[in-house]
């Protein structure tokens, strides 16, 4: 009998491939060679008469029990088949990706009210002071840089206000050694780097001395084209991994960033090759006059990383320690191997896009003001009083301070004397090629000639 039931349990399998006909006839023989075995056995102690009796007999068994058995294999087939068609239309979502998947909550750690909702850093009250200590600095230093735009003292300019959380934050978690890559709008994380307001001011008054590159320098110049510095952020990572060296590059962009192709090249470059980048999107709700829900139809910006292999996230980019938390775990991430990360920084841009640009065009004063009442500055600031770790006397004294930093650096930029026109056309090559040279001897000549040393300055044309 065990022969026979390991027999059955073979043929039913054969059935539910090869069909309940061909299992039918396999069944058939299956148990004819069972009891033609039997009958063998017991052919010597039975007369003709009586082995002619138990073959009609015994075939009407086997039809009779192959029948049944077909039935119910049939019935048993016609189920499971039944039962796969619905756990297939079941399990069919588990190959569809939905924008309801996205829907995310930014994190947060600071409410607007500088209430304490989640899991503060790690941060020593000196550090903290010292973080609120940028953002005051970078807020003073965007409003000197707006007023000697209108003065005519410096170019055109794109302010920072209302985005210094994002800003500052990031920049404060990254090592000496470590690289950032910004884009045009990141005065406050290049201040929080150590570079030199007076560079900033340089830079954003025309002259390309202010983001001169020095060999101690990590930190790449502010970059005007839209999004090209992410493809050169991931070279800098691309570098380190070849050298096999600890650090990390946080490469800045803004939301309509995400809609360049250089964006999607770097992230598709990072995650193929693992390198060590932060990719930080501050996704302040326009681009230019673009709104977000204009730029994607994504329901994040932060979910663009799972397409390229790794990790997105989004964050409250007004609430500074949670953009520090969130960024300082991704760097430390990025250093030990762990490839890249995607954060998006839920801010907004206060400020016109640039100087040159008037959005009170395509915003509304409520929905700026609905941001006002989310100031990161204010936040932190509800946040040190509520510690008892500051109080009026020293916020007098920070903002003395940083206003004197600032007055300092407006002066140095314009006490700087005027750079050799000959470095327009010197700094391409490392020899200037002969049509390089003919147009610089023609602009001394035109110089000498109208005897007028500012010359340089009213030819149109010298942006920033």
């Amino acid at each position: 009998m065990a022969k026979l039931y390991h027999r059955l349990i073979r043929r039913v399998k054969h059935i539910r491939k090869k069909g309940v006909q061909v299992g039918k006839k396999l069944l058939r023989r299956s148990l004819t060679q069972n009891v033609t075995a039997s009958q063998k056995s017991i052919s010597r102690k039975k007369n003709p008469l009586e082995l002619n009796k138990m073959k009609k007999v015994t075939s009407k068994k086997i039809s009779k029990d192959t029948l049944g058995s077909a039935r119910r294999i049939m019935g048993a087939a016609k189920r499971t088949k039944k039962n796969k068609v619905r756990v297939s239309a079941k399990n069919d979502k588990r190959y569809e990706i939905s924008q309801e998947q996205f829907s995310l909550t930014p994190f947060q750690i600071l409410r607007e009210d500088g209430k304490v909702v989640g899991k503060v850093p790690s941060l020593s009250s000196q550090q903290l002071k010292e973080i609120y200590g940028f953002m005051v600095l970078a807020r003073i230093f965007d409003d000197a840089a707006l007023k000697l735009q209108r003065q005519g003292r410096l170019g055109t300019y794109g302010s920072v206000r209302g985005q210094e959380a994002s800003q500052v934050g990031s920049a404060y978690c990254l090592n000496k050694e470590d690289w950032l890559v910004p884009s045009f709008r990141e005065n406050a994380s290049c201040i929080t780097r150590g570079m030199p307001m007076k560079c900033l001011f340089q830079y954003w008054g025309g002259d390309e001395r202010g983001h001169a590159q020095r060999e101690s320098m990590t930190t790449l110049p502010l970059s005007i084209p839209i999004a090209t510095q992410l493809i050169h952020g991931v070279g800098l990572a691309m570098a380190i991994n070849y050298r096999d060296e600890k650090k990390a590059v946080l490469a800045c962009a803004g939301d309509g960033g995400t809609s360049e192709g250089d964006f999607h090249e770097a992230l598709n470059f990072a995650g193929v090759f693992k390198a060590p980048v932060v990719f930080l999107i501050q996704n302040n709700q326009w681009a230019i006059s673009v709104p977000r829900k204009k730029q994607t139809a994504s329901h994040t910006l932060a979910q663009k990383a799972l397409a390229y292999g790794f990790n997105g996230v989004q964050v409250d980019g007004n609430d500074i320690l949670a953009v520090y938390s969130v960024v300082s775990q991704a760097l430390e991430k990025a250093r030990n191997g762990g490839g890249p990360t995607l954060i998006e920084c839920v801010t907004y841009r206060i400020g016109d896009h640039t100087t040159a640009d008037d959005a009170k065009r395509y915003r509304t004063q409520t929905e700026i003001d609905a941001w006002i009442k989310k100031d990161p500055i204010e936040r932190l600031k509800k946040y040190l009083l509520a510690k008892k770790i500051w109080d009026a006397k020293q916020e007098a004294a920070l903002l003395e301070e940083m206003s004197a930093k600032v007055s300092a650096a407006v002066k140095a930029y314009e006490e700087e004397p005027p750079a050799d026109p000959k470095d327009v056309f010197a700094y391409t090559y490392a020899t200037m090629t002969p049509q390089l040279l003919e147009q610089y001897q023609s602009l001394v000549g035109y110089v000498e000639q109208k005897k007028d040393s500012n010359i340089l300055e009213k030819i149109e044309g010298g942006f920033p």
